[in-house]
């Protein structure tokens, strides 16, 4: 969200994001909330100035019943009477306003970094760097489902009787080599200086607001019936939630935690070949990580956070490369982010494994996570969030870059301590 006298003085600036972000239907959102926090501040005005009159006049009552004027007491009280009677109105109109501006402001988009580049979807986004040589083998290499089955890893027939569509069993190495994936995941990320956390599962409707928006939140959120609790999409959500309403001594950041959670999502429309077997799912797990930090360093771990799940694929062989979100392509809140992807030899091409987002201070903004620095004032943090690894999703570059001709699939020497030395798997 951004700041509302930002956006009073720039609103050139503000229209011209939204024109880059191509969603020229919230341009009348600009206008509309400048003149509905010009009524707002002339309400505040003039209900400031009531009270003022009303303490002053009660003074006067108290005066004037001193003096046994109680004729001219009670003519002033009508008086007292009247403001208060104002004063509630005008009271009533600032909370309504208020409310009309905040929800307007939660729609209106961060302001993109001038490094975006311009482009209306995913289809217009720029690829930045590749890490790795790709390679197609000489064989055939199957769908990811078919590689799980046949080493007896994967039932999803079972998994639509439990739960439907979008869920999954893993089972015997398929599972081990899931939990391996996230035990190592979660290793490199402390050996990297992060702090490991298991975040809460479940989030209030103040935090989901809060991290994301309207629209996200609709796409992805599961809502718990009866309760005011939501199911994490992503763990970032709750690791950024739990600095809500804080002052955190600038001495003390940055902060930066790395969490492991199951997550949940609707997936909504999601259809299509490559949509089948564990690639979208309803349910996953996810080794995340997140960093709460100054303005001026948030640039500087931005590109720290993309390149630990660059550098962790490649301690894996997995091929990848660094995409650029175009400005279309970014959520409302984001300033800046980067899609990791991972090569996939059986389509001959790159598919996202992770994504590294800068909110700039978007978030903190709305959770009024705020920093006190050396000289006493208050500013809002930047927060940041990426993706480690993501399994079943990561475990379908793995397999597929690591399948031999024989139907065997090769584990590499990271991971062979969580696998109880294993070097390979078969059936």
């Amino acid at each position: 969200m951004l700041d509302l006298k930002f956006v009073r003085e720039n609103p050139d600036i503000v229209k011209q994001n939204i024109k880059n972000k191509f969603q020229d239907s919230k341009l009348p959102l600009v206008d509309e909330v400048i003149a509905l926090d010009a009524e707002s501040r002339a309400a505040k005005q003039e209900a400031d100035a009531l009270r003022a009159d009303r303490n002053k006049i009660s003074k006067q009552i108290g005066a004037l019943m001193a003096q046994g004027k109680k004729e001219e007491a009670e003519e002033t009280k009508k008086l007292v009477t009247e403001k208060s009677a104002r004063l509630a109105e005008l009271e009533a109109k600032e909370a309504e306003l208020s409310k009309k501006v905040t929800d307007i402001m939660m729609v209106i988009p961060n302001i993109i970094d001038p490094s975006v580049p311009l482009g209306k979807d995913d289809s217009e986004n720029v690829e930045l760097e590749k890490f790795g040589e790709p390679v197609v083998p000489e064989f055939d290499i199957p769908y990811h489902s078919d590689i799980m089955e046949s080493v007896d890893g994967l039932d999803l027939d079972s998994a639509r009787k439990v739960a439907g569509n979008g869920f999954y069993y893993l089972m015997g190495d398929i599972a081990r080599l899931h939990s391996a994936v996230i035990s190592y995941a979660r290793d490199f990320m402390i050996d990297r200086g992060f702090t490991y956390c298991i975040p809460p599962f479940m989030i209030r409707s103040e935090v989901v607001t809060g991290v994301m928006s309207f629209a996200e939140m609709d796409a992805m959120m599961y809502k718990i019936e009866g309760e005011d609790l939501y199911l994490i999409g992503t763990s970032e959500h709750s690791m950024i939630g739990k600095f809500i309403d804080t002052i955190i001594p600038e001495e003390q950041l940055p902060h930066t935690l790395t969490s492991y959670s199951p997550c949940f999502r609707k997936e909504k429309g999601a259809h299509g070949i490559e949509e089948r077997g564990v690639y979208r799912i309803h349910q996953f797990e996810k080794q995340e990580m997140i960093v709460v930090c100054k303005p001026e360093d948030s640039k500087m771990w931005f590109e720290k956070l993309w390149k630990n799940t660059v550098d962790l694929f490649r301690t894996l062989d997995i091929p990848v490369r660094t995409l650029e979100c175009c400005s279309g392509d970014l959520a409302d809140l984001k300033v800046k982010s980067i899609d990791v992807e991972a090569w996939s030899p059986r389509q001959k091409k790159y598919f996202e494994v992770g994504s590294c987002s800068n909110l700039g201070d978007a978030q903190a903004r709305r959770l009024k996570i705020r920093v006190k620095g050396e000289d006493g004032e208050k500013y809002f943090a930047h927060t940041l969030n990426n993706t480690v690894v993501a399994p079943p999703r990561m475990l379908i570059a793995f397999l597929e870059n690591n399948l031999c001709a024989d139907g065997s699939i090769k584990i590499p020497e990271a991971l062979r301590p969580y696998m109880g030395g294993k070097t390979e798997i078969r059936k």
